[in-house]
């Protein structure tokens, strides 16, 4: 069969169409800096698809794409660099027409794209080295545009009216885009190039370049909010800061090392990528939840990642308790789904949030969020060993607490209920926040207000740690209140969740308090949070780690036996990594190691199937040898609790718990994954005290010893096989 003519082929913006079919999360790249991130693709393009520059929820770069001889250059490789700053494209030149002589072989010109992110700007350095024996010709091109589109509207969002598009003004050397939005703000872009373009206009900018044997020609270019004159030394000053911050970033709290090299990339990747998704906001460090529709604080997300790396790291903890404390609500509202006391679910900043098209600028809408802030602040100061900790978050805590205390007595049987306000806000206010992620045993839909049966065991290990730092500042009635709130919500959980018949708990109760009987990995976190009773508890070991739900991947969301169950959907029966992790914590905590050991094995292979980073989520499906893992195809990534997977999962393995209160650190029965012989904690933070540990598999046993330790207090180690 003869070869198609590429002339003839669908084109999408000048581009073949095979080459948009590719334009997957795993096939893009990522840069952030503070409210800035940049999704391009593996040749540095940006085609307005759901790529581009954004800043602060809002995409201002939606083109930008490099010609050389009028056409996209031959890729060669892209890659970001290990610490996530630096994005390095190589290209080589297809044939390039004559000027005045022979036509220029492809092959012969070597372009190098390298950019960073830094202060909300792109900073770009071109290079183009000609290996032919003569001087070549080389027109280059760059074709740009700026939309100023929302966030939202770059989803699918559709908005009756928009704001105005100014027309670009063209300079010498820069094009400056701007638009007045109806937010009433005005927002700007200006693409300024070193070199001064043959032809430039508000679409694109050509140069000629003669390239001499083996002879750099470079350009620099900036992409910002304001304009900037971009030269090798802005281009190296601003790079130095970046990569200054992202080592500072990453030198926070303790670090893992392990004998296997493949295993310590996964380490090493997931480090670098929370360092990445962690701004340094006025409240201190605080991960954003996920790129590209995710990157801005999420309340639920931020916990959850808090918790996965609060042994290795609590000042990440403090910084989430102080961010969410800080903006928690004030007054009832059904747009914004929030009462007093509630934790923040959402917060945006850009013009569809601002005018109020969408509720999301501070949105309310989670009925999880507040007991987790309660359960984080708890694990916090027990981590910390010191309760004077959590003395400015305490009256935070105390609204928190009192709105689930209030939330859950408007229903008769007690439970922590959601119902959204109104339809503009989320349907399902659990993690599983999809429409269709509740539902009946026959596949019906569940009419509310839903209690999750993962809420009840939030709300209860709430009430359990109010009851105990009230005991420990001295508030002996406020702890027994507490106390006996939880219990009474441990017995009508361990009543009407529990299914006899199916040894399994519901997956909720709807409105009329009907469970609805879907085993779940819902019931995965009850366990996480320690509710169920240990010969219940002990039950869950075995489905969750039988093929039903374990694929060989990780934890699915539903067993195929579920009635909506789907492999390719976003909750219903799809592997989260977080989600898998929350369920081995789960297991651990009623003694089981080594199927948690067996799960890490299989999410370490699905990660080195996903270069060594966790996506958001993937396919559920069953895993069959010799396959790798099937993407889900608009996963967020990177995704910070995927991210940070492996750090919760390493201290499940472990048995390892820190009590810093009485100066010692604990291991329960420790495991290492099959690929670690050895492992090596170093500087973990035991109160002012620094410690080194080493675990050694010997046989068939593991061994832990203190190699080092630092400081005033000398930390003992307890270990119980």
């Amino acid at each position: 069969m003869d070869s198609p003519d590429p002339a003839n082929e669908p084109k999408l913006g000048g581009l073949d169409l095979a080459e948009v079919v590719e334009r997957v999360p795993q096939r893009m790249f990522v840069l952030k800096d503070d409210d800035a991130f940049l999704v391009a693709d593996t040749y540095g393009d940006v085609i307005g698809q759901a790529d581009g520059l954004f800043h602060d929820d809002t995409r201002v770069l939606s083109n930008f794409r490099l010609l050389v001889g009028g056409r996209r250059p031959s890729l060669l490789s892209g890659s970001v660099a290990r610490d996530n700053v630096f994005f390095t494209a190589h290209l080589t030149n297809y044939p390039l027409p004559p000027l005045g002589s022979a036509a220029t072989p492809e092959g012969v010109i070597h372009v190098e794209r390298q950019r960073f992110l830094w202060g909300s700007r792109i900073y770009e350095r071109l290079r183009l080295v000609s290996y032919g024996n003569t001087s070549v010709y080389a027109p280059l091109a760059i074709h740009f545009a700026a939309d100023f589109r929302d966030l939202f509207e770059v989803r699918g969002q559709h908005r009756a009216a928009r704001g105005d598009l100014q027309r670009p003004a063209v300079g010498e050397r820069h094009v400056t885009f701007g638009y007045d939005g109806l937010d009433r703000r005005h927002r700007s872009l200006c693409i300024a190039f070193s070199e001064v373009p043959t032809n430039l206009d508000e679409k694109h900018a050509e140069f000629d370049v003669n390239l001499r044997h083996h002879e750099p020609w470079t350009m620099y270019l900036e992409i910002g909010a304001d304009p900037g004159v971009p030269s090798r030394t802005r281009h190296r000053h601003a790079a130095a800061a970046a990569k200054r911050s992202m080592r500072n970033r990453q030198r926070r709290g303790a670090r893992l090392r392990g004998s296997a090299r493949l295993f310590q990339s996964w380490i090493d990747r997931s480090h670098a990528d929370l360092a990445l998704l962690t701004s340094d906001l006025p409240t201190g460090p605080y991960p954003y939840a996920g790129i590209p529709w995710f990157s801005t604080p999420f309340g639920r997300d931020g916990i959850i990642t808090a918790l996965q790396t609060l042994w290795l790291d609590p000042s990440l903890a403090h910084g989430v308790l102080a961010f969410l404390a800080r903006n928690q609500a004030t007054e009832t509202s059904s747009f914004r789904d929030s009462e007093p006391g509630k934790i923040m679910h959402e917060t945006r900043k850009g013009e569809m949030a601002a005018t109020g098209e969408v509720p999301f600028a501070s949105y309310y809408g989670g009925v999880d969020t507040t007991p987790l802030f309660v359960v984080l602040a708890g694990a916090y100061a027990e981590r910390i060993g010191d309760v004077r900790a959590i003395d400015t978050f305490w009256p935070a805590l105390v609204a928190a607490a009192q709105w689930i205390e209030r939330a859950s007595s408007r229903s008769a049987d007690g439970f922590l209920r959601y119902a959204r306000g109104e339809k503009t806000g989320l349907a399902n206010q659990g993690w599983k926040d999809s429409n269709d992620s509740v539902f009946h045993e026959d596949g019906s839909d569940v009419e509310g207000p839903i209690a999750l049966v993962e809420v009840q065991g939030y709300a209860w290990r709430a009430y359990g740690t109010m009851a105990e730092l009230a005991a420990l500042r001295g508030d002996d009635a406020a702890a027994k209140h507490w106390t006996g709130l939880a219990d009474t919500l441990r017995d009508a959980v361990e009543t009407q969740f529990w299914q006899e018949d199916q040894q399994f708990y519901a997956m909720a109760l709807d409105g009329r308090g009907r469970p609805c009987r879907v085993r779940s990995s819902n019931v995965g976190h009850l366990l996480y949070m320690g509710l169920p009773k240990p010969e219940r508890g002990h039950a869950m070991v075995a489905p969750f780690l039988s093929g039903a739900f374990n694929s060989g991947w990780g934890i699915r969301t539903l067993p195929p036996d579920a009635a909506r169950f789907n492999p390719m959907s976003y909750h219903n029966g799809s592997v989260w990594p977080h989600d898998s992790v929350l369920c081995a914590a789960g297991l651990a905590h009623y003694g089981e190691r080594d199927g948690v050991v067996r799960l890490l094995n299989g999410m370490f292979e699905a990660a080195s199937a996903f270069g060594m980073r966790l996506p958001e989520l993937f396919c559920g499906f069953e895993r069959d040898l010799g396959e790798a893992p099937i993407a889900y195809p608009v996963a967020c990534l990177p995704q910070a609790w995927a991210a940070g997977s492996i750090f919760m999962l390493m201290q499940a393995c472990l048995g390892l718990r820190i009590d810093a209160r009485n100066h010692s650190i604990h291991i329960n029965d420790p495991r290492l994954p099959v690929e670690l012989d050895r492992l090596q904690v170093r500087e973990l933070q035991v109160g002012r005290q620094r410690v080194d540990l080493r675990f050694d598999r010997l046989e068939d046993r593991v061994v832990v010893l203190i190699e080092r330790q630092s400081g005033p207090a000398p930390v003992r180690l307890i270990v119980c096989a």
